[in-house]
Parts: C-alpha cells; sequence; structure tokens
C-alpha cells in the first residue's frame, strides 16, 4: 500500500506553522509498513485543493487529508472530497449532537456554522474526536483510501493511533504485530552512530534506523511477530547489541528526553534541584517543565548574568578559571536553595579561532551534588537558539551522568 499526505492550510504555506503532522505520519506509516512516496501542501483554496486530490488518486492508492476540517468558510476539506469524488454531503446527526452537548457542557453557544463540522461525505466512516470539534472521516472509493484527520497535532495524533492505525492494519490483512522501541543517545552525533552500529543497520528483523535531532540521535527500532512478545524478544536481542557498542551514550528510551529522566531519577529518589543559567536565558527549566511534578522537585531556578549580583546573592567564594566560577557558582546555588543537587550553566566565550569560529561558543557547565562536583566545558556550535537548546541538553546530560555516578 502507497501513501500520500495532503498538508492543507495557507498557514503552513506561509511558514506560520510547521509541517509536523507530515513528519509523524511519515514516521508512524513506515513503521506500520506503509510506504509514503509523495507529501503536497495545499492552501485553503477549493480549486488547488482538488487538484491536490486528483494528483493523488493518480499515483497513491492511501490519501491523509491533515486540516480544513473545522467550522470556517476555508475549511474546504470535505467539500473537496467529496466533489473530486462525485459523492454528496451529508448531515450526521450522531456528530452534531455530540457538538451541541459539548458546546452546553463548555457553557458557550453554539454558532451555526459549527453545523458543518458534523456533515459526512456519503458512505464515510465518521472518526470520533472527544478532543476537538472536528471529526475525522476514512473514505474507501474505487479501491482507494482517503483518511480525513484534524489540523491539530493534539487531536490528530491520537485519533491516528487509536483508530485509524487498527483500520490499516484491517485493510492490510497483516495479522502479524509490528513493535518498535527508541534508543534516545546524548554525545556522539549521527553519523559517529551509523558507523559503530553500521552492519545492524543491514538487519531485516528487527530494523534499525537512525533520526537525528536537536543536538542529539535517536535509534529506532522495529521488529514484526506473530505476538508482541515475540516481537519484544526481536527488539531487546538487537538493542542489547546496540548497548554494547553505545554504551552510556544511551540515556533513555522511547519518550524518555532528557528532562523527563531528570524528572524521574530525582522524583523516585525524593530529591530536589536547583538551577542557575547564566546562558540559557531560562531554556533548560522550561525543559524541565516538561516533565509532571516539577514543583515537587525544583527548589530554586535562577536566570542572572550579573556578575555582582550574582556574586552578593549567593556569597560565592574566590574562584580562579572559568569553569572553577561554574563549579562554585553551583555549590552556592544548592546551598542557596538548599537542594539535594545543583546545576549550572555559568559562561560562554568565544574560541580565538578567528572567523571560522563565529559561531562556536565554549560553555561552562557544573554540577554539585551529595557526592559528586562535576564540572565541564563543552563547544557548541549554532545561532543563539541552537546554542541555548544544545547548552540546556548537555547540562541535562552532565547532570543525569552525576547522579547516576
Amino acid at each position: 500500500m502507497n501513501a500520500e499526505i495532503i498538508a492543507v492550510g495557507t498557514e503552513i504555506l506561509l511558514g506560520q506553522i510547521t509541517n509536523t503532522n507530515a513528519r509523524y505520519l511519515s514516521e508512524q506509516l513506515a513503521v506500520a509498513g506503509v510506504n509514503v512516496f509523495f507529501h503536497q501542501v495545499v492552501g485553503d483554496n477549493m480549486k488547488r485543493l482538488t487538484d491536490a486530490i486528483s494528483l493523488a488518486q493518480s499515483r497513491s492508492d492511501l490519501i491523509f487529508l491533515c486540516g480544513g476540517l473545522g467550522p470556517t468558510e476555508d475549511d474546504l476539506t470535505r467539500e473537496a472530497l467529496a466533489a473530486v469524488l462525485g459523492r454528496s454531503l451529508e448531515l450526521d446527526e450522531r456528530v452534531l449532537e455530540q457538538l451541541v452537548q459539548l458546546f452546553a457542557r463548555l457553557g458557550r453557544e453554539m454558532t451555526p456554522n459549527n453545523r458543518q463540522q458534523a456533515m459526512r461525505i456519503q458512505g464515510a466512516l465518521i472518526l470520533d474526536n472527544p478532543r476537538g470539534t472536528a471529526p475525522g472521516q476514512y473514505v474507501e472509493a474505487e479501491g482507494r483510501h482517503y483518511v480525513l484527520l484534524p489540523g491539530p497535532p493534539t487531536e490528530m495524533i491520537p485519533m491516528f493511533v487509536e483508530q485509524v492505525l487498527p483500520l490499516l492494519h484491517k485493510l492490510s490483512g497483516e495479522s502479524q504485530t509490528i513493535r518498535n522501541r527508541v534508543l534516545r543517545i546524548f554525545g556522539l552525533g549521527e553519523p559517529a552512530v551509523e558507523t559503530k552500529v553500521a552492519d545492524l543497520l543491514e538487519s531485516t528483523n528487527p530494523t534499525i534506523a537512525s533520526y537525528a535531532s536537536e543536538g542529539e540521535c535517536k535509534l529506532r527500532v522495529t521488529a514484526k511477530a506473530d505476538s508482541v512478545e515475540a516481537a519484544d524478544d526481536l527488539i531487546a536481542g538487537l538493542e542489547m547489541q546496540v548497548r554494547e557498542r553505545l554504551g552510556g551514550f544511551i540515556y533513555g528510551v522511547d519518550d524518555e528526553k532528557l528532562p523527563v529522566v531528570v524528572g524521574k531519577q530525582l522524583i523516585e529518589k525524593g530529591l530536589t534541584l536547583a538551577v542557575y543559567e547564566g546562558v540559557t536565558g531560562g531554556v533548560l527549566t522550561s525543559m524541565l517543565h516538561e516533565y509532571r511534578g516539577v514543583s515537587s522537585y525544583i527548589k530554586e531556578a535562577m536566570v542572572l548574568a550579573d556578575g555582582e549580583l550574582l556574586k552578593t546573592r549567593l556569597g560565592l567564594r574566590e574562584y580562579k578559571t572559568l569553569e572553577e566560577r561554574a563549579g562554585v557558582i553551583a555549590e552556592a546555588m544548592r546551598r542557596y536553595a538548599g537542594a539535594d543537587w545543583a546545576v549550572a550553566v555559568s559562561d560562554l566565550v568565544t574560541p580565538n579561532e578567528g572567523s571560522a569560529a563565529a559561531n562556536m561558543r565554549d560553555v561552562y557547565f557544573a554540577v554539585s551534588g551529595p557526592q559528586a562536583n562535576d564540572t565541564k566545558v563543552v563547544r557548541i556550535r549554532g545561532d543563539q537558539t541552537q546554542l541555548r537548546i544544545r547548552a540546556a541538553k548537555h547540562a541535562l546530560h552532565l547532570l543525569i551522568q552525576s547522579m547516576e555516578a
């Protein structure tokens, strides 16, 4: 089965939002064994949208349309697909009643244009949307399959996982189970990771593929078997080989991002944390808020660049080097907050290597804990946004290593 993804929305073409839905669907369809050969992005225009659908019909048998299912005049996806298929739009009384009840619970008036979200393409299966007002639809016509999904990722992703994936498995007649596991890696770039596992990349079941993200790398291991247990066993065998080669560079699995690993360790051990950011401008603290319960373990977070004010507030002892200064700040921050652990991103300097180093900085980190006082300097490349994100991740990784030592 060959798939095509059409993202609908002028805001995507204008660069106002990023087309993350296409990336997510491509990743998930690959895991499900579905080929994705084409992506399209089209604005909120009936003629261009119907043209895009017709083009997809000529080359794909599974077509996803994301967005354009709302209540406004420029939400045209239902109408466009109905027109291309030569089918009528019918009011679905069950969906309409769900909308009426939803607005009543919210204490809001349901305006007349919301009724169009209850319009179903003739013969379509409604995909319920308990997280929003726009239901999805599945339509089969002349051997092709069309899936209409809402644009907001918080609505699209659960709908895909809970309702579309089971449909795809039924369509393909696939009786086997597909499982995957993501190994999260920090401290090695994608080329270095691939070099270390080069021969494993040739495995056919399970398969392994690398993905780069900002400042880190992921390896996705996917297996197909007659049962969940058998697929998990296949994954475990390959994962063991990967861990033997990458060791401590693997910091987490699946959804265990750096801040999640930190938060879990602190909460499970009943420990607290203080954070000092002189370089990252609050990005580090913001990342830590990705994990629930952050208020239970962060005792203090400080974003302060003024050296004299910092010295007065924390009562810093004397130091000689910038690396030592980072350690002094972490120790003082831990004491000031009364926390079990403290992490500091203190300074950055531009290496004296001419214009080639214009987008490089040496960033100084430190962690202070019950039995650990670790400092580190890392040369980071990138613009200001990349520098803050990558520096925050280095700080989290140093904290993980210190707590696990």
